[in-house]
């Protein structure tokens, strides 16, 4: 059986008819531009859009003609149909992205004359933007410009009809293409005014991202530690503080129906609400956050507790009676902020206040025996008449001795989430033990509440960066203890410490590549996994985050002392100007060094003129030499050098020595040293 291998396939495509060989190279970059959008459009579209191109393919393989336009026709309305069926509507990202596949998919049985060419060129172009709609790591934008090399390399090969040229041919002009344009593109990226984020995308383009939410049902949040993409980096001003104080506050929820979490409905008017009331101690703790959007949430994460939150005038941070901070609108941009926190800190009300029992309240008719279990705890002598702190004790003596588990996988919750981590399985995520420890101190009249965020990250040794993944997802729990105010308690230390003293973290298994790499160097994949998070890391600072502050920074670096937006305007007609000073220049030079033999023959040709040769404009070498000798004569030694030199001129170009070749260089000292007439 004989293997197929890349050079042997590309041998006969060059071997095939030129348009059976440019379909199916434009067919092969058409599925190229549209393979990122596999994943965010519904199954029926990418099974369509690969079917045409697959049939496509036959139709170019085997010199069939192409379908009657009742096919294409009767494709379009059912593309049409299913589009509006799976949305609901033709506006919007995801139904205007699959619309542009179907149709770019049918145009290329069209694909007829150059015109039908350049109208896929064009939606193949618009298609690769829409890429950016979905993702903007530096692995789209890696397989965007492959993709670009492919079009523009299509594009060229269309503009040249004679004859068959090479495909290689075709890409490297593409790619000089490309070269001579990307000082023009890092000059508009470096000093275009910026008005917004560098890929400005609806606000529905981030909602299906996982990560975390507004409200927390049991189970939930399992899934969210499966994904190992990234929720935010952070660069500490100094040594980073130790893993088990690393919590990122997010979402407090504070009222449970009996089966999800939900923000606080207070039954209290606001002004007998428990408020912030931040007390910090101690030197702050300074660092920059780089923050991935999430799934639409209006909060910004920060180390507990921030007195003063974020720089970020455009979104006016604020902080809630909950101590988290969010911004007046959703977050579905990738977002930079400096900020500091005190870890040493206390919040909240000192003394009781009615408002606090709404953090006691439980609905009726749920979690009976964790009622049971409350009650019976309150029955013993060390507890009938123990504050807070002792019946918080007491709960975590039981998750420490009761042979409770940490587990990603617990099963699916009942209505009775709480008795069945309590009593039957023992075991749950940081999600159950969270809940569950919750409305135990609820049952034994202490005010409780759950805080959502992240716990710990990893340092990657590459860039200095603290990566925070949303397998780092977390829940907690918050107590209100007299003369403390609210206390951070973490259940989940009681059943698995590890989980916030070291970045072990449970976890989807690995993978069969990933497995394969740890076999041969255990180390390897983890360094691998860094050196692509620092190139990631380093490509959202410098390209997606390249703010208006950032630009204006630049600027101020380089001299300038107040830029604004017109300096950024002087600055770039600066460079037009220049570039088009350089430009003339360049295309001068190129002129004068275009085809150096006839620049020699016109030489020669100006002398003869001088001495009153005549000869038609466009004379080759050796009728130029036979109307030298007869004008000047046969026996005058200027005509005989000037005849032999223009016929070596001619041999030259026409039939080169193998031996011993002449070059222009020479025949250009010759020419100055023929002996002159006069």
């Amino acid at each position: 059986m004989h293997s197929v291998s890349p050079r042997s396939l590309w041998s006969a495509l060059q071997k095939m008819p030129r348009e059976a060989r440019d379909t199916l190279f434009t067919l092969a970059v058409i599925a190229w531009v549209l393979m990122p959008q596999i994943n965010h459009v519904p199954l029926w579209c990418s099974l369509l859009t690969g079917s045409v191109l697959c049939w496509r393919t036959w139709l170019a393989f085997s010199a069939r003609p192409l379908p009657s336009r009742w096919w294409l026709l009767l494709l379009l309305m059912a593309a049409l149909g299913a589009t509006f069926f799976s949305f609901g509507t033709f506006l919007g990202r995801e139904p205007g992205v699959t619309l542009i596949m179907v149709l770019l998919a049918l145009k290329t049985l069209e694909l007829r004359a150059r015109r039908d060419a350049f109208v896929v060129f064009f939606l193949c172009f618009f298609s690769m933007l829409t890429s950016f709609f979905f993702s903007q790591s530096l692995f789209t934008a890696a397989a965007i410009l492959v993709a670009l090399l492919g079009l523009l390399t299509a594009l060229v090969n269309a503009h040249m009809p004679v004859g068959k040229p090479a495909l290689r041919q075709s890409a490297r002009i593409a790619a000089s293409m490309t070269l001579l344009g990307a000082p023009i593109m890092a000059v508009l990226f470096v000093l275009f005014p910026r008005i917004g984020p560098l890929w400005g995308v609806p606000a529905d383009t981030l909602s299906s991202r996982s990560g975390l939410s507004a409200t927390m049902q049991v189970g939930n949040m399992a899934r969210i530690a499966l994904d190992n993409g990234i929720a935010m980096r952070i660069r500490f001003d100094g040594t980073a503080p130790v893993q088990s104080s690393l919590y990122f506050r997010g979402p407090v929820l504070s009222t449970f129906d009996g089966r999800e979490w939900l923000p606080l409905r207070p039954e209290f008017p606001a002004s007998m609400q428990p408020q912030a009331e931040l007390r910090v101690r101690g030197a702050p703790l300074r660092y920059e956050v780089t923050l991935e959007p999430g799934n639409g949430g209006a909060w910004l994460m920060l180390l507990d507790a921030s007195a003063s939150g974020p720089l970020l005038p455009q979104l006016r941070p604020r902080m809630t009676p909950e101590l988290q901070w969010v911004a007046n609108r959703r977050v579905n941009e990738l977002l930079r902020y400096q900020a500091e926190s005190h870890l040493d800190f206390q919040h909240g009300p000192m003394q009781a206040s009615p408002g606090l029992q709404d953090y006691v309240s439980l609905p009726p008719g749920f979690n009976p025996r964790t009622l049971g279990l409350a009650a019976e705890l309150l029955r013993q002598p060390a507890l009938r008449q123990a504050d807070g702190a002792a019946r918080v004790a007491a709960a975590l003596a039981r998750l420490r001795e009761g042979g409770y588990t940490y587990t990603l996988s617990p099963g699916v919750s009942g209505q009775h989430s709480a008795d069945e981590f309590w009593f039957d399985s023992k075991q749950g995520f940081c999600e159950h033990i969270a809940s569950s420890f919750v409305i135990l101190m609820r049952a034994m009249d202490v005010p409780a509440r759950v805080v959502t965020g992240y716990q710990g990250g990893e340092l990657n040794p590459v860039d200095g960066f603290w990566v925070v993944r949303h397998r780092d997802a977390h829940a907690w729990a918050e107590v209100w203890l007299a003369g403390r105010g609210w206390v951070r308690v973490d259940p989940t230390t009681s059943v698995a410490p590890s989980r916030v003293e070291t970045t072990a973290r449970l976890g989807s298994p690995e993978g069969a590549i990933a497995a394969a790499v740890n076999a041969v160097s255990p180390g390897l994949r983890i360094s691998l996994a860094s050196l692509w998070d620092a190139s990631n890391n380093r490509w959202n600072q410098w390209v997606l985050n390249y703010s208006q502050d950032r630009q204006l920074g630049l600027l101020r670096a380089l001299g300038f002392e107040s830029p604004n937006w017109l300096t950024l305007s002087y600055l770039l007609i600066a460079c037009g100007v220049l570039a088009s000073l350089f430009g003339a220049a360049w295309a001068a030079w190129d002129k004068r060094r275009q085809d150096p033999w006839l620049r020699l023959l016109q030489q020669a040709a100006a002398q003869l003129r001088k001495q009153g040769v005549r000869f038609a404009a466009q004379c080759p070498p050796r009728q130029l030499a036979q109307h030298t000798i007869q004008q000047l004569g046969a026996d005058q030694p200027f005509a005989q050098a000037m005849h032999h030199w223009l016929l070596r001129l001619e041999a030259q170009r026409y039939a080169p020595s193998p031996v011993r070749p002449v070059t222009l260089r020479t025949l250009a000292r010759e020419l100055q040293r023929l002996p002159r007439p006069w």
